[in-house]
């Protein structure tokens, strides 16, 4: 079969103008192109839908993340095509790629197979732009404050006590904790510093929790940038940063519209990953789309205790959204994989391995029907070594938890092979679920990083040195508590251990740094070893990509 880039270089692309009317009634004046197949849609446009009744929310995620992979996006396109395919109004809601993936592990991330969104190779590469004005605004109120403290500091920023980091959107472990302004007193006061990738910035997550332009703006000014002497916070409207920062993302902030390989429309836009971000898209994206169609079919990072957790107790607690229903995505050979299965051999049938990895699956279906209250279904994308009896174990499980499990071929087959799934998702959408979050609003940082561990991942105890504790306690009496707590750790476990694999219950959860980002109004929760600047593997994807004969290849 062909690859999945072939696929997408191959298909049949209508302008985004008449997709845009066609679809959901868009006139083309309300447009900004970038160039045939790509636009921009106005805020004013959108602005003008409020009034519009809400469609129904469904929201894709995932068992545990595995080498062996799961398809979340690919299920996420696939649905929003057989969601049109069997006659309902759907569009879908996906974040932008950043480069760090994909020149990195997963190689682009615009689906696969016949369940993608196109044009892929810009959708994967610089898009319209945003993630580069993500970056510069970030970049400039990192120059300013420098640039402050070396004209004379009337602030009194201590700079011991300077807690925002420049980006780049590119793994790049050699940028993790550098020196700056070395060369004498015409560059600066030296002092340790170091970058965060794009997608981990504060800029990334106000980006994507503003509800307008004027809120951007609002959040951007509440940003910390550092403390003085006697720990009082400076702002980035201290600086007077804000204003220039917003001139920059004043057109990056319009969500992009773009088509799946069966011409349906796709919102894609902001890009926080799951793991060290909140990992949703943007709100207002999601928001717009709710009065452009029947169902909206949206996707949160990694599995659904980091990105479905975030998209709870973050983004809806932030914007008012409630899903309707869930999908959960999963694979045989991801569970054999969780379950000890060594991954040379996972294409064979091992109904053992099968066993102990479904613990996995059944702990995500868990926390979303009783913990999150979201009616769900469990999706298994299909491959040919998937033997009945494999399956018919796994069904049994899964269904003895009440949810159903159907067998979805959309990579292969588009939208049609996944028609069963959206049948049984629109049936969801009518039921009756009870949507709640992790924690209350009211409870303590300490408390809600607790329920947080030990409710979703199952953890016996949250520990955090005498340090850390501090910096949560002054948090909170500095009247941050009520924020909601992102918490940053590794995608491959339910606990810290990315060794640890299938459902780890009792293990302890270390919290070791916590940074606030008040702009975005949550706190960030560092735990285990993760990295908000992450490296690029011993072969990274990059080396596969080319240009040959005028053509992208090697993005997958």
């Amino acid at each position: 079969m062909a690859s999945d880039i072939e696929i997408a270089q191959k298909a049949k692309l209508e302008r985004i103008s008449k997709i845009a009317l066609a679809k959901l009634g868009i006139p083309e004046q309300h447009l900004e192109p970038y160039g045939h197949f790509k636009a921009k849609v106005s805020l004013e446009y959108l602005d003008g839908l409020k009034t519009r009744p809400n469609a129904k929310l469904v929201l894709v995620t995932a068992m545990t993340p595995t080498p062996a992979g799961e398809g979340k996006t690919t299920t996420t396109v696939g649905l929003g095509d057989a969601l049109n395919h069997i006659g309902k109004k759907a569009m879908i809601c996906l974040r932008e790629p950043s480069l760090g993936p994909v020149f990195g592990m997963k190689g682009g991330a615009a689906g696969g197979g016949y369940a993608q969104v196109v044009p892929m190779e810009d959708i994967n590469l610089h898009f319209t732009g945003d993630f580069n004005a993500i970056a510069l605004a970030n970049n400039l109120l990192a120059a300013m404050l420098d640039n402050h403290i070396h004209h004379g500091n009337e602030l009194g920023i201590d700079v011991r006590r300077i807690a925002w980091r420049r980006v780049v959107d590119m793994n790049d472990r050699a940028l993790r904790d550098i020196v700056v302004s070395l060369g004498g007193p015409g560059n600066g006061y030296p002092r340790q510093d170091g970058f965060d990738i794009v997608v981990a910035s504060e800029v990334m997550a106000i980006f994507c929790l503003s509800t307008s332009l004027d809120d951007l703006k609002e959040r951007l000014g509440k940003i910390v940038v550092g403390y003085t002497r006697d720990q009082k916070p400076v702002l980035a409207r201290d600086l007077q940063a804000h204003g220039a920062m917003t001139v920059l993302l004043k057109d990056a902030i319009k969500p992009n519209l773009v088509q799946t390989l069966e011409n349906n429309p796709a919102f894609i836009h902001g890009g926080p990953f799951a793991n060290i971000a909140h990992g949703c898209n943007s709100v207002i994206a999601t928001s717009s789309a709710m009065k452009l169609a029947d169902y909206v079919v949206t996707e949160a990072g990694f599995g659904a205790d980091l990105g479905a957790e975030k998209f709870i107790d973050i983004k809806c607690r932030k914007s008012g959204l409630r899903p309707s229903a869930a999908v959960i995505v999963a694979t045989v050979r991801a569970m054999k994989y969780h379950g000890g299965a060594d991954l040379k051999t996972i294409t064979q049938e091992n109904l053992a391995a099968l066993e102990k990895g479904v613990t996995n699956l059944e702990r995500h279906v868990e926390n979303v029907q009783k913990n999150y209250g979201i009616p769900c279904v469990v999706s298994i994308n299909r491959f040919n070594q998937d033997t009945q009896k494999e399956l018919d174990l796994l069904k049994s499980r899964i269904e003895k938890l009440g949810a159903k499990v159907v067998l979805a071929t959309h990579w292969g087959d588009g939208g049609r092979g996944a028609a069963e799934l959206a049948r049984i998702v629109v049936d969801l959408c009518e039921s009756k679920g009870n949507f709640q979050f992790v924690y209350e609003e009211q409870d303590t940082l300490w408390d809600k990083i607790n329920k947080i561990a030990k409710k979703i991942y199952r953890a016996s105890e949250v520990t955090a040195d005498g340090k850390v504790r501090a910096q949560i306690k002054k948090l909170q009496d500095d009247g941050y508590g009520r924020y909601p707590v992102c918490v940053a750790k590794t995608q491959y476990s339910f606990s810290t251990d990315a060794q640890l694999r299938a459902a780890p219950s009792n293990h302890v959860v270390n919290v070791r740094e916590v940074r606030l980002a008040a702009g975005a109004e949550f706190v960030v929760m560092i735990c285990g070893d993760i990295m908000t600047m992450p490296g690029l593997p011993k072969v990274p994807s990059a080396v596969k990509i080319d240009l040959v004969d005028g053509k992208v290849v090697g993005l997958f």
